[in-house]
């Protein structure tokens, strides 16, 4: 017999399920089935790999190519965020590729380096506390005209945005942004893959006294944004906060002083996501699919937003993995692991068609298996074949008896058929644990 094995992963491990598929007689076999990748012949280069046929929502009509075709002259390897911000602007929206090396700090200069002149967050503080300005009125006034300048300032320097026809690849196992937020917004055609992502912090967070009955900070800047962009594939990428987990976030007027937005919004009338093979870890919202319940929203999400999350790992994660309003959303083979935090994994927003099937859900004692579903919004929901702690879980069923007062229809109305290799989902924990996130593609 002659066997060869597609290595996908930089890792030495076999499964159970690789090892009976290799153990076929009397031919040659090519083995690609772990994540997904058919068994078509595929560019040894990462950076002129393409979305597989079938392989979530990004390959619908089109497909996803992203910069494949890139000729020469459009290849660019990069090592510094100057360097990344105009080879993204080289060549209009012909193919290109941009390859990664290290690590790319977008705010590496500090807060200070963004503050406009005159801003005092000691007079801020001083000037716009509950004792002095009240909780009745969002805040005004000279500090507050500073802070808002301020931030216009970070906002410019840490994002990028992503032409049309564009891969953005990172080179090896330590490739990554810091402080950095790249914008696809208003393209077509875009591949992100092979980044350690930690999440850009908020300099200037805004203080909204009328936030809730005690006021809250508000903060910008995710990891990723796809904004009406279509045909994006974000594959074998690393989200976390890094070295400023919101645990080390000071507090200010008894709340947290909260400086992290979203790790990936995917919102106004984005279409033909994939999402595969993913790690978001360490975080509080998460994901938004949909980022508004207003009619101005609904005009424009609604018959969009059509994305594919699977075989991601959700670890250590508050909630919103995904939050979905809008959305005709398949979530298949992902693996969510529950922490002390935990609040709910899938969120059911305002005519969302959640389809979560065949995934596995870890969670410690003292977490109900009814919170990973949380209904915010009348939507029928399609959770079929999943298990919480390897025992298979009727999810809805569940959570209409722990919490009757949310209780959800059953039946997103809609059966996917854009999925590659399916999992049994008590398979899952091994298969994305050992293959999801950055560094682990060749």
């Amino acid at each position: 017999m002659n066997v060869r094995i597609c290595h996908v992963h930089e890792i030495g491990w076999r499964t159970a399920a690789v090892r009976r598929t290799v153990a076929l007689i009397g031919c040659t076999v090519l083995v690609c089935a772990v994540t997904g990748t058919t068994a078509q012949a595929r560019p040894r280069d990462p950076a002129r790999q393409t979305l597989p046929a079938r392989d979530g929502w990004a390959s619908q009509g089109t497909g996803t190519t992203g910069g494949s075709a890139a000729a020469p002259a459009l290849v660019r390897t990069v090592t510094t965020w100057a360097q990344f911000r105009a080879a993204l602007a080289a060549g209009g929206s012909e193919p290109k590729i941009i390859k990664v090396r290290g690590t790319i700090d977008a705010g590496a200069d500090g807060c200070d380096a963004f503050a406009a002149p005159g801003y005092d967050f000691a007079r801020y503080l001083a000037d716009y506390d509950p004792a002095v300005w009240g909780y009745d009125q969002v805040v005004s006034g000279e500090q507050e005209d500073l802070r808002a300048a301020s931030a216009a300032r970070q906002d410019a320097a840490v994002k990028a945005y992503v032409p049309a026809n564009t891969t953005v690849v990172g080179v090896g196992r330590d490739a990554g942004f810091k402080g950095a937020s790249l914008q696809i917004k208003g393209v077509d055609n875009v591949i992100v893959r092979n980044f350690s992502f930690e999440s850009p912090l908020d300099c200037f967070p805004q203080w909204d006294p009328t936030d809730g009955d005690t006021g809250n900070w508000n903060s910008e800047y995710d990891s990723a944004v796809v904004h009406g962009a279509t045909h994006v594939w974000l594959d074998h990428n690393t989200f976390t906060d890094g070295a400023h987990p919101d645990s080390s976030l000071p507090t200010y007027f008894g709340r947290i002083y909260e400086q992290h937005d979203g790790e990936l919004d995917i919102v106004q009338g984005a279409d033909y996501v994939t999402a595969s093979w993913n790690v978001f870890a360490d975080h509080d919202k998460t994901i938004l699919v949909g980022n508004s319940d207003s009619a101005a929203t609904a005009a424009v999400d609604r018959g969009h937003l059509k994305v594919t999350f699977h075989h991601n790992l959700f670890t250590g994660l508050v909630e919103r993995a995904p939050r979905v309003r809008f959305g005709q959303v398949d979530s298949y083979n992902n693996h969510f692991v529950a922490g002390a935090d935990y609040s709910y994994s899938y969120g059911i927003g305002m005519e969302s068609r959640l389809v979560a099937e065949h995934n596995a859900f870890t969670l410690p004692d003292g977490i109900g298996t009814g919170t990973v579903l949380k209904k915010w919004k009348e939507a029928p929901v399609t959770a079929a074949d999943n298990v919480v702690n390897g025992v298979r879980t009727d999810l809805i069923a569940v959570h209409n008896a722990q919490i009757p007062a949310e209780t959800l229809q059953s039946g997103a109305g809609w059966t996917p058929v854009l999925r590659t290799t399916v999992n049994r989902p008590q398979a899952v924990p091994a298969l994305v644990d050992h293959g999801a996130g950055a560094g682990r593609i060749h």
